[in-house]
């Protein structure tokens, strides 16, 4: 980039600015000089004039003051210096009355030399560290941040001289090999962090020339052995990227958050057309990232060499330095900073509250630098990475630690946020790679040995450079010690634990790649590169790095739904992936770098995504998926290229396995959806007659072979087994799916096989989740719709799988009972409903339809009529107590389902006629009565048709109700006849009803008595009377002459009637005793049966419908009620009815379907796609064959 212009870093080496007179003196005389010179001058008030008046005594003074920097820093004079320079360098700030006046009136010329005279505080001192020489530094850098921050009088001269200075101590302090607690490493992150935040202050004010820049960069290339050099251009960077991408893409943009902190480094008065110049120059200052990985580069420096070789150590040793240590962890952090900018490019970064860079999705651990003694403040520290150690083996040398900066750190962590997308108005994928690509292919590939195996093809020859590995055709190979020369390749030479910064460039560049857009186009020679960086870090075998391998599997779930092309090549190597990954329980090698859940989900997805391949390609050979094309295998046979179908198996096995040893609930899920799918695909692919083409050739040859690739780590469980030689013990996914057949690549095997899996987790492990049993039943109502032949007694252990769960659930204590307990129950309540539609013929065994009564009975009443052997309660016996409302009414509904599919008639006979055939017309002719039908509609849905009278073929008349239902599932006829008593006992019995004999009557009555009752008590006449009593006058007292003769008539009236009434009763009893025994006037009868019945009536009492409520005025509801009478005798009704019972008894919907160009949105677009605007010479559009969205309605 800055090729063309010269660098000043010789300009600065030979810069002898900081050499004062005093220097060419003896040392005793320098330090009295200064002693002398510096003390008076430094202990005088701040508030009185200053002693020096010409530019002479000053610059005498400054000469005097330049050498005292160079003095021990046990002495005073060091610090007094620095306090006299520290406040003469204010006078472009705030001019004081203690600075000279020369000072105050030419600042520039004397800040220029004072920064020059600053060098020497910085220079190598005898001993390592001195906290006061660590706070002097420290003061001089506030000091030079204040000058910049504040100025506003300095001219491009002195901001040059300050840059360069800045640069110069930076080089004296950072390019020697790092000692461990010396000077260096203390203030390392404060002087990188100062010239960085110069920098910016000198772009935004007096932009540097090119020559600064390349000397900054040729610089820094000499400092990146320091952990925070690396860390600091990381913050700066993002910081920069932030502000970059907020007028660049507009605010819709996905905001690049930072924290506070590292935004406050870019000045808010740096204009936008300067952001972005220094974004794209800062973003190389740091050179090649890639380099950081091979310590030969980064000890190359001269100062490097020059200070290992002034202790006596030879070149050869260079890379055992102890600070090279660190290397892998730097390499880390600058690739999680590439990391960090490419995600901001994508709009999918994620905003952190500490100081640290944002944090993108899916980040992998980093293992510990070495522990060093650090002193910096708490208030100074930026964010250090941590995390556990890289691999098993190496745990004991390294401690494990979560990484504070990576979500996926804590292996007990779940990551419940969901993945942000990218964003719409993202760049294209070859500008981000034109931009970062050569790093992160580099870097995918750091320390990779290129197996033997990529030599077999004589057209091909793998290129190893350090700027990256490419594919060139040649007519020739090249050997593989050409290949392993090259230090890049050679993992020997290295030391192997750079896995870190490898892992977090495969995760880039695979996030780069699923944001493809539709239609985008992506230059071949990335896409070759990128295939060749999944085919190495997804290897298994001997290769296997597990970092990488769990980074690129957490950021591929979209990979195979981006429409890349050439994708499938790397299938298999995905395939054999998750063989190792998805049947492990456990992950505990993974553990130390990832999170195993998030591992697991991302593993799922891309299973997902590779389920539908065989089925869509089938027999499809392809040129590229060479079944032994990456191994070292000679054998000509695994030339030959595999086909698509072929990998079926491979797949089932892995979705089986991964179902068997999965726990969490959000994956759990997943994998029964991608269960219903396969099985739902199949059985399509199997009707529609493609089954039996794709089936045969080699498709049987191929799935009896072993896919075992000793070296490349593809390997397949369609054959059962498999050979391949692993550095591990035996494949989990081996151990786990031997047991099995091997023809569960059908429909129906694989039905058979998930309903026995399902079936088992959902009354074991999965009784107690909602989630996974919801999930559960759903798979299985799914699975009973698939139109396959499946043996009877797999489909009853569905349903009693589903019964025995319904059990369960219903028998758990009640504090257990909850909502969502019971929203479990119905969901199984519905799934049985399904599987006894879709499947009647399951009601014709015995044992299935008690099974299912009783569970009916179980949710209506609490309890079941009969459990083991005990006796049965009778419905009238039982406590009714359902487990809750819902619960009842599902389990009504089941009920209701199993009398419209028990004994109705016709029988299911598939789309021609599924209701019943009976009309008004069909059943009259069988009446035995006068009464026609009657009409009723209920919830303005559903009309009832009711005919009140036996039928004829009924042998025991009784009160029947035929009725005919129209609603939106057809027309159903059912016929209900009211008895007292069940079947069973009136088929025993002869006669419906017998009355009762007459007893015999008795003859001896006993002794009759001629009693005479008294109408009062004889004690009422022993009371003696009073005076009260005697105030009535007696009747012979008050009788006269006249009364006495109507006295007397009335006696002879009374006297004749008594007489007369005796003679009837005489009579009477003559003419009793004359009658017949028993009397047949008055004897008891039983009431005759009554015939006539309202049995209309009686079933809408029992149903609800009619009732004192429902009876009651509606009021002012606007809901009409939920019966309604209907007046048959209108002339058109029937006519009505029948162009009623014309209408299909299927609901169906009408689909518009319409044909998208791409970028189109408006409707007008879209309409202008459709079959009218046909090529002109054609008369009619081709016809374009859809997949029916159900059954075809003709």
């Amino acid at each position: 980039m800055y090729s063309e212009w010269r660098s000043l870093h010789l300009v600065v080496q030979s810069d002898q600015g900081h050499l004062s007179v005093l220097h060419t003196y003896p040392a005793a005389v320098g330090r009295d000089v200064a002693n002398a010179v510096v003390r008076p001058l430094a202990l005088s008030s701040p508030v009185t004039e200053s002693l020096l008046k010409t530019d002479k005594e000053v610059k005498w003074t400054m000469e005097v003051l330049c050498y005292g920097l160079t003095l021990p820093l046990d002495e005073d004079t060091v610090r007094l210096c620095v306090d006299v320079y520290t406040e003469w360098i204010m006078a472009l700030v705030v001019p004081r009355e203690s600075i000279p006046q020369p000072i105050i009136k030419e600042p520039n010329l004397y800040v220029q030399t004072i920064l020059k005279h600053l060098h020497n505080l910085f220079l190598p001192r005898p001993e390592h560290y001195s906290p006061s020489h660590f706070r002097l530094c420290q003061r001089v850098l506030i000091a030079v941040q204040k000058l910049a921050r504040e100025s506003e009088n300095m001219v491009r001269e002195t901001w040059e001289v300050l840059l360069l200075f800045l640069l110069r101590i930076n080089d004296t302090m950072l390019a020697p090999p790092t000692v461990g607690g010396g000077i260096a490493e203390k203030l390392a992150e404060k002087l990188i962090s100062v010239l960085f935040e110069v920098w910016f202050l000198a772009c935004t004010r007096c932009f540097p020339t090119p020559p600064y820049w390349k000397t900054a960069r040729e610089m820094l290339a000499n400092w990146r052995h320091h952990p925070p050099v690396v860390e600091q251009w990381s913050r700066v960077i993002c910081a920069l990227t932030s502000r970059l991408l907020r007028f660049t893409y507009g605010p819709s943009f996905p905001p690049f958050k930072v924290p506070d902190e590292d935004a406050s480094l870019i000045p808010a008065e740096m204009d936008n057309e300067c952001v972005a110049q220094t974004w794209f120059r800062f973003l190389h200052m740091l050179s090649n990232p890639v380099d950081l990985s091979n310590p030969i580069i980064v000890s190359s420096t001269p100062k490097f060499q020059e200070q290992l070789l002034g202790v006596g150590g030879v070149p050869q040793e260079v890379v055992q330095h102890a600070c090279l240590k660190q290397l892998p962890q730097i390499f880390f952090r600058a690739m999680r900073g590439v990391s960090f900018l490419v995600d901001a490019f994508l709009g999918i970064s994620r905003p952190r509250s500490d100081s640290a860079p944002p944090t993108p999705v899916n980040r992998l651990t980093m293992p510990p630098p070495p522990s060093t003694t650090n002193t910096t403040p708490p208030h100074n520290r930026r964010h250090k990475p941590g995390g556990g150690a890289r691999s098993a083996s190496k745990s004991s040398t390294l401690p494990h630690q979560p990484s504070s900066t990576s979500p996926l750190s804590s292996p007990n962590q779940t990551s419940s946020e969901p993945r942000p997308l990218p964003a719409p108005t993202r760049p294209k994928v070859n500008s981000i790679l034109n931009l970062f690509g050569q790093w992160l292919f580099d870097a995918a590939l750091v320390h990779c040995r290129l197996h033997n195996g990529m030599n077999r093809d004589s057209s091909m020859t793998a290129l190893a450079t350090q700027a990256g590995v490419e594919l060139r055709r040649k007519g020739s190979q090249i050997s593989t010690d050409t290949m392993v020369s090259n230090p890049m390749f050679d993992a020997n030479e290295f030391p192997d634990n750079y896995e870190s910064g490898r892992a977090e460039a495969c995760g880039t560049l695979c996030r780069i790649f699923c944001s493809k857009k539709t239609g985008e186009e992506i230059l071949p020679v990335y896409l070759s590169r990128f295939y060749m960086v999944l085919i190495q870090g997804l290897q298994i075998s001997e290769f296997i790095c597990r970092p990488v391998l769990a980074s690129i599997i957490l950021n591929s779930s979209a990979l195979f739904s981006s429409d890349l092309k050439g994708i499938n090549a790397v299938v298999p190597y995905f395939i054999s992936a998750l063989e190792t990954i998805l049947p492990d329980r456990e992950l505990s090698k993974f553990k130390t770098y990832v999170n195993p859940t998030d591992l697991r989900r991302a593993s799922i997805s891309i299973l997902l995504s590779m389920l539908p391949l065989p089925h869509h390609f089938g027999n499809l050979k392809s040129q590229v998926l060479l079944e032994g094309k990456f191994s070292n295998d000679d054998n000509t046979y695994h030339d030959k290229p595999v086909t698509f179908l072929s990998l079926k198996l491979r797949l089932i096995n892995i979705l089986i396995g991964a179902l068997q040893t999965e726990t969490d609930p959000h994956n759990t899920q997943m994998i029964l959806g991608a269960m219903l799918n396969i099985v739902q695909d199949s059985a399509v692919l199997e009707l529609t007659g493609t089954q039996a083409e794709l089936g045969s050739g080699e498709s049987c040859h191929v799935s009896a072979k072993s896919h075992s690739r000793n070296n490349s780590g593809i390997s397949s469980t369609s054959g059962g087994s498999s050979d391949v030689t692993t550095p591990d013990s035996e494949r989990p996914a081996q151990a786990l799916l031997r047991e099995y057949a091997l023809h569960t690549d059908t429909a129906t095997g694989l039905l058979i096989r998930c309903i026995h899996l399902v079936t088992q987790r959902l009354n074991s492990q999965w009784r107690p989740d909602m989630s996974i049993s919801l999930a559960a039943l759903e798979l299985l109502a799914g699975l009973a719709k698939v139109k396959v032949n499946v043996e009877s007694s797999d489909r009853k252990r569905a349903v009693s799988s589903v019964c025995g769960y319904i059990v369960y659930q219903c028998s758990r204590p009640a504090p257990l009972h909850s909502r969502d307990l019971h929203s479990m129950i119905v969901a199984a309540f519905q799934c049985l409903c399904v599987w006894l539609t879709e499947h009647p013929d399951l009601l014709d065994e015995k044992d299935c339809l008690i099974e299912v009564l009783e569970i009916v009975e179980l949710g209506i009443s609490g309890s079941k009529s009969k459990t083991g052997d005990q006796e049965v309660r009778y419905k009238g016996d039982k406590e009714h107590n359902p487990a809750s409302m819902r619960v009842k009414d599902a389990a009504e509904a089941t009920l209701s389902c199993i009398m419209q599919v028990l004994g109705t008639f016709p029988t299911p006979s598939g789309p021609a006629s599924p209701c019943s055939l009976l009309n008004e017309d069909t059943l009259i002719k069988y009446s035995t009565g006068r009464s026609n039908f009657r009409y009723f509609i209920l919830d303005n849905s559903v009309i009832l048709a009711m005919l009140e009278q036996p039928l004829g073929n009924e042998q025991n008349p009784c009160p029947s109700l035929t009725m005919l239902i129209r609603g939106m599932s057809g027309r159903h006829a059912w016929t209900m006849q009211l008895f007292h008593q069940p079947r069973g006992a009136r088929a025993n019995q002869k006669q419906a009803f017998v009355p009762e004999g007459r007893p015999t009557p008795k003859n001896d009555v006993g002794v009759r008595f001629n009693v005479k009752h008294r109408p009062f008590p004889e004690e009422v006449d022993k009371i003696p009377f009073v005076k009260a009593d005697l105030s009535i006058p007696d009747l012979h007292d008050i009788v006269n002459k006249e009364l006495e003769l109507h006295h007397d008539k009335l006696r002879n009236v009374m006297e004749k009637q008594v007489e007369y009434e005796a003679i009837l009763e005489r009579h009477s009893e003559e003419i009793w005793k004359k009658k017949p025994f028993p009397d047949p006037l008055v004897d008891c009868r039983p009431p005759p049966s009554s015939q006539e019945f309202q049995s209309a009536r009686l079933f809408l009492s029992h149903f609800g419908f009619l009732s004192l409520e429902a009876l009651k005025e509606p009021g002012n509801s606007r809901l009409p009620p939920h019966l309604i009478a209907l007046e048959s005798s209108q002339p058109s009704f029937f006519e009505d009815i029948r162009y009623l019972d014309l209408l299909p008894c299927r609901p169906f919907d009408t689909a518009f379907i319409f044909y998208m160009k791409a970028r189109q949105k408006s409707c007008q677009e879209v309409k202008g796609c459709g079959p009218q605007n046909v090529e002109a010479g054609r008369a009619e559009p081709e016809p374009i064959p859809l997949c029916r969205l159900s059954a075809a309605v003709c």
